[in-house]
Order: structure tokens, then C-alpha cells, then sequence
């Protein structure tokens, strides 16, 4: 059995292969060849941790991820988020690998972003939005640059030192203009592409200055009491995308309030992998505002995971 460190699995798991892998994960989910079993949160004080079962496909060994989230770790000078993968045989079901989770955690979910992207945003989306400066946002901004052509950033994030060193660094490493705002409507007005990468309770997207025809992601709204968008945002978007239905009706804090709210009923729910596979719609007109949740799904650490040991 090997153990993949944080900076093993990085080394392993570039950011094209990773959104490939993401790829391949919702379309067997939407195909029905993944198993999923239901994620599971226990929360204490403001700190969460998560775990997650599934298998890619019946030729593929199951995976489980214990994860921890610690908010309180930004002040520590440590990862907020914090796990471990395992990953079985298919045959014998022995362990075969064990890696940290950090690393993965972090690519599989700006991958998972970049997919949704690509298939819901404006084939001409060239400027991007980003309401965070930690490791999620600058990874977002890495994946998305992936899939369509940026022509500039926009980072707002409620800690003006560190936007303006997220700015910095990925202006340097990706050689595109990523700029630093005093304002998270500053970023997010006319910007067709919007990621909020946050752990905020409350809607950190300003609904108001969202553009006609904008994609917004939100990937911090895991839990049912976290709301990266607010409920307006949700009624008017003309598609309602998530990573899975069952998974976001219990966990993504917009959608929860939204069926809880009667502001949107489950039918009208949208699995990306269905989007992909095409037996969902996604966007249908250049002027809709499109929402995509993600909480998070275990078949997207096993396809990251079996892209790391190359049995993808």
C-alpha cells in the first residue's frame, strides 16, 4: 500500500486531469454506473467534519474520505479544510492507498467548478468574478482560466491584504489580470462569470449587480446554514444546476431554504451530470442567470483519486 502526501497528489493531479476526472465522475453518476452513498456532517461550535462513500464504477475500488472543516484554522496559519482518502481494491477490497485529503479536496473541487462552467457559462465569458482570497478562490481562478479565456479577474474578499496578495500571486503565475476590489459588487457587476468561494452563513453575492446571461457558482454553501447567495438570486435564476438532487436538497443552504420557501420545486432541480450527458437541460437562452451549487460529492474524490493512481 503507498501513501500519497498533499504534495504527492499535487504533483500527480494537474489541473487538466483533474477537470477531466471531475468530468467523468458526474456523467457515470448521471449514467447510474457510480454509487453514492449519503454524505454524513457532524458539527460542533462553527467546526464540521464530513465523510463520504461511493464507488466510480463497478471496475473501480470504493473510496471513503473523512474530511474537517475549521474555519478558525485562517487564523492559525493552517488549512481550513483538512482530510484523508481511502482507497479499496475492487476485487479483494483491500486497502490499496491511503492519501492525505488537502490537496485533493482542493483541485477536485475548483475541477468540479470548471465542468459546470464549461457547459453552463456564455461560450464568450472572458471576465471572472471571485468573492474569497483563500486557497478554493485561487484555485477556482486556476481552473476556469482552464476552460475559457479570461480576459480579467476580479477578487473581493473581506480581508483587504490578503485579495490583494491572491491578486498578486496569480497574476504572476497565470499572466492574466487579476485585479483586487474594495467591493463584492465591484466584482461581480458585468462579470458573466461569478464563483463564490467563501464558508459565509450569509450571502456574500450582491444579487443586485449580477448581469443578465452571469453563471454563479457557489461552492460554500455545503451545508444547510451556509448561504453564499440569497433567496432572490435563487427565484430569479432560469436554471437551477447542482452536483447532485438528493445531495443539495438536504445540504446546499440555498437550495434547502429555496423548497423549504416553496421558491422552487424539486423538479426543477438539475443534476450537472445530467446537463452533461444531455438528458437535462442547462442554460436554454444567452440571458438567463444561471446558479450552479455544489456541496461536494464523494464520486468526485474517487475520480480524482483513481486519477492519482492512474486507474481512471
Amino acid at each position: 500500500m503507498r501513501m500519497w502526501s498533499d504534495a504527492d497528489v499535487a504533483a500527480a493531479l494537474d489541473m487538466d486531469a483533474a477537470i477531466g476526472s471531475q468530468r467523468v465522475a458526474f456523467e457515470a453518476l448521471a449514467r447510474g454506473e457510480a454509487q453514492l452513498a449519503d454524505k454524513i456532517a457532524i458539527r460542533t461550535g462553527d467546526d464540521t467534519t464530513l465523510s463520504y462513500l461511493s464507488r466510480l464504477s463497478p471496475r473501480h475500488g470504493a473510496v471513503s474520505k473523512l474530511v474537517t472543516v475549521h474555519p478558525g484554522n485562517a487564523g492559525r496559519g493552517l488549512p481550513t479544510i483538512t482530510g484523508t482518502v481511502l482507497v479499496m481494491d475492487p476485487v479483494t477490497g483491500r486497502l490499496v492507498a491511503t492519501m492525505q485529503a488537502t490537496a485533493l479536496t482542493e483541485i477536485r473541487t475548483a475541477a468540479g467548478s470548471a465542468v459546470a462552467a464549461d457547459a453552463l457559462a456564455l461560450p464568450d465569458a472572458d471576465e471572472l468574478a471571485i468573492l474569497g482570497s483563500g486557497v478554493q478562490a485561487r484555485a477556482h481562478v486556476r481552473a476556469i482560466a482552464r476552460v475559457r479565456q479570461l480576459r480579467e479577474v476580479r477578487i473581493f474578499s473581506r480581508d483587504a491584504a490578503r485579495r490583494e496578495a491572491a491578486a498578486a500571486e496569480l497574476t504572476a503565475e497565470l499572466g492574466l489580470p487579476v485585479r483586487a476590489v474594495a467591493s463584492a459588487a465591484e466584482a461581480v457587476r458585468e462579470a458573466p462569470l461569478i464563483a463564490a468561494c467563501t464558508l459565509s452563513a450569509e450571502p456574500v453575492v450582491p444579487t443586485a449587480a449580477v448581469a443578465a446571461g452571469a453563471t454563479v457558482i457557489s461552492v460554500g454553501s455545503f451545508e444547510h446554514h451556509r448561504c453564499e447567495v440569497d433567496a432572490e438570486l435563487v427565484r430569479r435564476a432560469g436554471a437551477v444546476v447542482v452536483d447532485e438532487v438528493g445531495a443539495a436538497a438536504t445540504h446546499a443552504g440555498p437550495i434547502v431554504g429555496a423548497l423549504e420557501r416553496g421558491d422552487i420545486a424539486r423538479e426543477r432541480l438539475r443534476a450537472l451530470g445530467e446537463v452533461l450527458v444531455g438528458a437535462a437541460p442547462g442554460r436554454r437562452d444567452a440571458a438567463e442567470v444561471v446558479f450552479y451549487n455544489s456541496v461536494g460529492l464523494g464520486v468526485q474524490d474517487a475520480a480524482a483519486a483513481h486519477a492519482v493512481l492512474g486507474t481512471l
